[in-house]
């Protein structure tokens, strides 16, 4: 027992050493974006219009301020420039961080597409990739990784808590995709108040590292906490009132990233517990989209669910605190289940 707390200590110190590092690269970065994103002028060009094509006026009226400054955009390049250094340079392992960084590579591709579109778009509306295309180029993506992940790393199975493995053979594929492109867009929805999705996913990310260190995966932990060192980085910067966005290039990389560091431990099923406030955002955009399309009637004043709580009067920091208050207890739960529910 002391022995493996002592090899527990040593990986954590290891791990820690890469959050740092990837903290700090992130630091040295900022000032390099930004200023290409002050002097080539990547301002975030608000939407206008919803996925209905109606005006999103009560969205418009509860940001009204962000309007009136220049905020610049495509923030998460840094963080995924700094994860991609620190991991190939001291975390590199083709079983633990090849399909995450893939993942990262992978939604920031497709996110800095739609950003770059964003920025340069001329017109009214929604400024940007196809709602349907972005999620075509992400699946395409989910499925090559998908096939590696089965047929090269060999997974075949899912964990069911309580209860045991559950054999899918070659279905892990169609499980794999469903994972990474529902956590992806989940991810993506939520990024819509200062600090909300980054400290969300700090909080997640920072949840599925322990769970891999106690797994004894290292080199998957050590990717999770080097997420979370670049993430608390884009953090400081990112609070209320926020000096920059992270983009589509940052919302794509990390959600496409959590879900597959979610499937590598086997953790599927606490996916939506660990993020639960991924699915509450994204679930409500779908039940408004779904309620209006079929009864003409809005569920929600504005969707998702925290600009619904600004409509109501709840000011953004307060919505975003409270959410990752949220997030920490879910984090904790999910940790708890992992526990005693047979993944670790």
């Amino acid at each position: 027992m002391h022995m493996n707390l002592e090899h527990f200590t040593t990986d954590l110190n290891a791990t820690f050493l890469l959050s740092v590092g990837a903290f700090l690269l992130a630091m040295a970065l900022t000032p390099i974006y930004t200023y290409f994103a002050y002097r080539y002028k990547f301002w975030k060009r608000q939407r206008s219009t919803s996925t209905l094509g109606e005006k999103l006026e009560i969205f418009t009226k509860l940001h009204a301020n962000k309007f009136t400054r220049n905020i610049p955009t495509m923030a998460g390049v840094i963080g995924v420039v700094s994860i991609t250094v620190v991991t190939l340079w001291f975390n590199w392992d083709r079983a633990g961080t090849y399909l995450p960084l893939a993942g990262l590579l992978g939604g920031a591709a497709v996110g800095l597409l739609d950003d770059m579109i964003n920025i340069r778009g001329q017109g009214a509306g929604v400024a940007g990739l196809r709602s349907s295309l972005k999620f075509g180029m992400i699946t395409a993506m989910s499925i090559l990784l998908g096939w590696f992940f089965y047929a090269k790393l060999g997974y075949d199975s899912i964990h069911v808590p309580f209860i045991g493995d559950w054999q899918v053979g070659v279905w892990i594929i169609a499980i794999f995709v469903f994972a990474v492109v529902a956590t992806s867009n989940a991810v993506n929805i939520s990024d819509g108040l200062d600090g909300l999705a980054g400290g969300l996913l700090s909080l997640s990310f920072a949840t599925f590292g322990v769970i891999a260190l106690l797994q004894g995966h290292l080199t998957i932990a050590g990717f999770c906490f080097t997420v979370v060192g670049a993430l608390l980085s884009y953090l400081w910067f990112n609070i209320y009132p926020a000096r920059f966005f992270m983009g589509d290039v940052g919302s794509f990389a990390f959600g496409t990233s959590l879900g597959v560091v979610a499937m590598l431990t086997n953790t599927l099923f606490l996916l939506p517990v660990i993020g639960i406030l991924f699915v509450i955002e994204a679930g409500s955009s779908l039940i408004q989209i779904t309620s209006k399309r079929l009864f003409h009637r809005k569920v929600f004043i504005s969707a998702p669910i925290h600009h619904h709580l600004e409509a109501k009067g709840w000011p953004e920091t307060k919505v975003t605190m409270r959410f990752w208050v949220v997030g920490c207890i879910a984090g904790f739960v999910g940790l708890l289940l992992a526990l005693t529910g047979g993944h670790i």
